[in-house]
């Protein structure tokens, strides 16, 4: 009887563990390819939202104009602000907050609400991430319309650091993917996260300079510091501050740089250690 040899047989391939940084990268890399299915599905999103609306997604614009007009003009009479630099201040900070909030509050939920589509579509989960990020993007651009009116009313003329702003809205933006990306897997397996996250949202608004000035709490006795303790503080003055024409302040960037960095890592880490559990969780 002859003995059989391992000698010539092939090598099986190795295994690759799903807890891999190659894999990680991979579903971010084929999420970003698929770009007309996760642009396709965040603006049937918005126009979903406001179907068999006459104007449609324009509410959104009309809405926060409203509460942008309603909260400027009480807040800059309760605190003594001019409303000529005080109603921009406010609208500025609304509508970045709008996409902080949307990402955040949103981000939690991104792959609970979608559990039918990711059982019955398989697509890298960063698809569902970037849907949601194009969605707050999108929302923010007609936002952005606001801005213009606004200026336009109050008659301020629009500077030339308005250029710092896209890079700003550009790291903005890279940071409502991240956020999503960590908190939407986490929110996964634990439940109780989403409702969380909206009651701080809550709360945080009031602790934010948007609808008040930071430079108060020194005409008053206070400190500038304990606003700027508060992150989301940084993340919408590196956009108000080119909006709006003010001298820009390095510690915003470096603030918001760093926490874009240790953010990215946080959430790469989850993806690449729980993304394979994503779909059994939910």
């Amino acid at each position: 009887m002859q003995a059989s040899s391992t000698v010539d047989r092939p090598a099986a391939p190795p295994e690759v563990s799903s807890r891999s940084w190659r894999k990680a990268f991979n579903d971010i890399t084929e999420g970003t390819k698929q770009r007309q299915l996760w642009a396709h599905l965040g603006w049937q999103d918005i126009k979903q939202r406001y179907r068999r609306s006459v104007i449609g997604p324009l509410w959104i614009t009309i809405s926060m104009g409203m509460t942008v007009t309603a909260l400027g003009i009480l807040y800059a009479k309760l605190f003594g602000q001019d409303l000529a630099t005080h109603l921009p201040y406010v609208a500025v900070g609304f509508i970045v907050w709008g996409f902080i909030s949307g990402c955040l509050t949103d981000g939690t939920e991104v792959f609970i609400q979608n559990e039918g589509l990711m059982k019955h579509l398989p697509a890298p989960l960063s698809v569902h991430i970037l849907r949601l990020t194009w969605r707050q993007t999108l929302l923010f651009g007609h936002n952005m319309v606001i801005y213009f009116i606004v200026l336009a009313i109050m008659r301020m003329p629009i500077n030339l650091s308005v250029v710092l702003a896209i890079p700003a809205i550009v790291l903005m933006v890279a940071n409502g993917a991240w956020v999503a990306t960590l908190f939407g897997i986490i929110s996964t397996r634990f439940r109780d996260i989403p409702p969380v996250i909206g009651s701080l949202m809550q709360l945080i608004f009031f602790m934010t300079p948007i609808v008040w000035n930071a430079e108060i709490l020194e005409e008053r006795g206070g400190s500038l510091s304990l606003a700027k303790i508060n992150p989301l503080y940084h993340y919408i003055e590196v956009i108000r501050d080119p909006l709006l024409g003010s001298d820009i302040v390095l510690t915003n960037w470096i603030v918001v740089g760093g926490i874009t960095v240790v953010g990215w890592i946080l959430a790469l880490l989850v993806l690449r250690n729980y993304r394979a559990r994503v779909t059994y969780w939910i």
